[in-house]
Parts: C-alpha cells; sequence; structure tokens
C-alpha cells in the first residue's frame, strides 16, 4: 500500500507505558522529545537530525522502575512508524551504509529494507553504564527498532574508548544509513526486489 506522505503516527498504551510517536522520512531533521530518559532523547535527537527526519515523542513509562519497557517500547513504535511511512518502498533505494566517526571511536550501520527482520549487532563497550543509563539498552531499542519495521540491521562498533562517543556514533550511523536506504531513486521503477515485493 503506498503512503505517498511518507510519514505516520503510532499510539501504544500498555500498562507500563503510554507513547504517541510521530515520524516523518522526508523532515527536516527536526525533534521534539519527551522519552523520560534522557541518554536516549539526546540519541534520537542525533539520529532525526543526521538522518534528516521529522520525529516527536512523548512517553510516559514506569521509570521509577527503570528504563527498560520505555526504551523497547519507543523502539517498538518507531520500528512500526517507519513501516507504515514507507507504504509497499516503490522506489526506493532498499539499502543503506553509514560509516560515523565519533572522536577516538568508529561506527558503522549497514541496512536492508527487506521486510526480513534481523539484528546483527557487533559491539563491546568499555562500560556498562552512561551516566544512568544501562548500556545492555542499546541493543534492546536495535533489536526491537528492527524486528518492527522489519529491516535487516547490521550494527558494527569497531573501535573507541568512550563509551558515551561509542553509542553516539552508532546513532548518527543509524540516521544516515537509514536516510540512504529510505531515499527514493529516480532510477528505480517500482518495488526494488526481483521477487516484485518487499
Amino acid at each position: 500500500m503506498e503512503n505517498k506522505t511518507r510519514q505516520a503516527e503510532i499510539k501504544r498504551k500498555t500498562n507500563e507505558t503510554d507513547i504517541q510517536l510521530a515520524f516523518a522520512i522526508d523532515g527536516e531533521g527536526i525533534s521534539r522529545l519527551n522519552t523520560g530518559v534522557p541518554f536516549l532523547t539526546h540519541m534520537l535527537d542525533l539520529f532525526a537530525r543526521h538522518g534528516h527526519f521529522d520525529l516527536s515523542v512523548e512517553a510516559e513509562g514506569d521509570i521509577e522502575i527503570d528504563y527498560h519497557h520505555t526504551v523497547e517500547d519507543i523502539a517498538i513504535c518507531l520500528g512500526q512508524a517507519l513501516k507504515e511511512a514507507l507504504g509497499d518502498k516503490a522506489g526506493i533505494r532498499r539499502y543503506g551504509n553509514a560509516f560515523v566517526p565519533m572522536d577516538e571511536s568508529l561506527a558503522q550501520v549497514v541496512i536492508d529494507l527487506s521486510n526480513r527482520p534481523h539484528l546483527e549487532y557487533r559491539a563491546e563497550y568499555t562500560a556498562q553504564q552512561v551516566g544512568d543509563f544501562p548500556v545492555e539498552l542499546v541493543h534492546e531499542f536495535l533489536w526491537k527498532l528492527a524486528l518492527e519495521a522489519r529491516m535487516n540491521l547490521h550494527v558494527i562498533l569497531h573501535y573507541g574508548t568512550n563509551t558515551h562517543h561509542m553509542i553516539e556514533a552508532i546513532f548518527k550511523a543509524l540516521g544516515r544509513a537509514l536516510d540512504e536506504a529510505t531515499s527514493l531513486d529516480p532510477r528505480v521503477k517500482g518495488i526494488p526486489s526481483t521477487k516484485g515485493m518487499l
């Protein structure tokens, strides 16, 4: 199904979270974020800015317990919004690849908007927390994003020493790779697959 506006809004309410998210592929890199998770807010702002996406998130979660449910459910909503915004994917490049350095760190993200969800995550960090944010939630976020967007997502952290820089490089590369994969290529006629569908 075609989505000419290439944007979507998702609402998700559970016993653990209440989230409203709006996402536009063809945006200006503008974000309006109220996640309740300061480090995630910072990363999503970088993602939107580097991907030239417009992203709005209003989230309330059980952060008095921990950040897990809120981070996971925001990723679910973002993945669903991306899938809906892409519509039938006619004319897109489909694949995206980005290397991003952040001071001493270097991250690479490779994407295939294949409708076959997979996360390949190769990252080792020097710390398990950034402030009060558990680093293990980066994997949780990326896996739920890939699953709900139904994309093949490869994340490779080549090296680094500062954990904040490492994760920042990943989210910037995610935005840039997704921008490339979702961009329209005038040479692509219809769905970019020999199967005739994605």
